[in-house]
């Protein structure tokens, strides 16, 4: 789908998709073109149109290049992302003359929003460099929105982990002291490792998107030294290759936080294991005892002191109960259990 829009007083306006009217396109926004369209563009506009298959490319000289007077520019579009597994598409930008050209395979809502603002209001789209740096700046802002969701996420699943497991502590130090302790529940780790690797995914994806990006603003730069746009365009790309360049720190901070909750998580979890057993292992040692004291009287020999002894019975009982109590007694003044 094939979609124009011309400049009027710092605004767009939609001129369909009608291509007798490419001569009044400052921008043409080309959304999942078919093979008809491309040939169509190309044979009008006199340049190599990219297939999906060359945009999605890791190599610069693939993603980067120049092709005549036209700039070819590929990044890492997110789209899908008000939940945390977004969609990972190239988008291409074709800087030619005075036309910029977008083709991609995705609708962000990030692209729908600024068209839908920049018809009703003068948000600097007076030609196409202005244009391309109105929509990397929308890209960026909506990158910085998910960072600052997932960091909100994330700090929520560490108070998650660490806030009811520190609430914990108090109980056992109640309970060691031989007063009744009421250990709270602590966290889903199930859930939470699930939570922790989705976040994890988001931060990667928001961090390849940012790097691809990076790499658009360091060539732009140069391309915009050939075309001589305004001092403001200039500025706007400037500010933005510094604002990607932070948000990609961010982004590499929040990957070192959810590998440090990954690895308290797993932590956590062997902590929990460890008591299981701990609570096993203090339940062979109180029943060893009583175990062998059956034994002992288990035993049929004629001549046992205790074989008809008249309180015999009830006193094997008592010793098995009391080689019971003392040990739990034991470990319950320990605090070990």
């Amino acid at each position: 789908m094939i979609s124009m829009y011309g400049v009027h007083e710092a605004k767009l306006q939609p001129l369909g998709a009608d291509m007798t009217r490419i001569g009044e396109a400052v921008w043409i926004d080309v959304l999942r073109p078919t093979p008809e369209e491309e040939a169509e563009l190309e044979r009008i506009l006199r340049i190599e149109v990219p297939t999906r298959e060359e945009m999605q490319e890791i190599e610069l000289s693939s993603r980067l290049y120049m092709e005549g007077d036209a700039a070819f520019m590929t990044a890492n579009i997110l789209s899908h992302t008000d939940a945390d597994d977004p969609v990972v598409s190239p988008i291409t930008f074709i800087l030619t003359g005075s036309r910029l050209i977008s083709i991609r395979y995705e609708e962000p809502r990030t692209i729908t929003l600024l068209v839908a603002r920049a018809q009703r209001l003068a948000v600097g789209c007076t030609g196409a460099d202005a244009i391309l740096a109105s929509l990397l700046e929308a890209v960026i802002e909506r990158l910085a929105d998910i960072l600052e969701r997932a960091a909100h996420d994330i700090d929520s699943l560490s108070r998650n982990i660490f806030g009811r497991s520190a609430a914990a502590a108090p109980a056992e130090t109640r309970g060691s002291a031989g007063r009744k302790s009421s250990r709270p529940r602590g966290p889903d780790f199930q859930k939470v490792l699930s939570a922790i690797g989705l976040k994890g995914d988001l931060t990667s994806h928001v961090r390849d998107s940012l790097v691809t990006f990076q790499r658009l603003f360091t060539y732009l730069s140069h391309v915009m030294a050939q075309r001589k746009p305004s001092d403001e365009v200039r500025d706007r790309i400037s500010t933005l290759s510094r604002d990607a360049q932070a948000l990609s720190d961010h982004a590499s901070f929040l990957s070192q936080k959810i590998t440090f909750l990954l690895d308290a998580t797993l932590g956590m979890i062997n902590i929990e294991q460890n008591a299981i057993i701990k609570i096993f292992s203090v339940a062979a040692v109180v029943f060893l005892p009583p175990t062998l004291i059956a034994s002992i009287y288990g035993m049929n020999f004629d001549h046992m002191p205790e074989l008809h002894w008249m309180v015999g019975y009830p006193f094997a009982l008592g010793l098995m109960v009391l080689s019971a109590v003392l040990p739990y007694l034991f470990f319950k003044r320990r605090g070990w259990l």
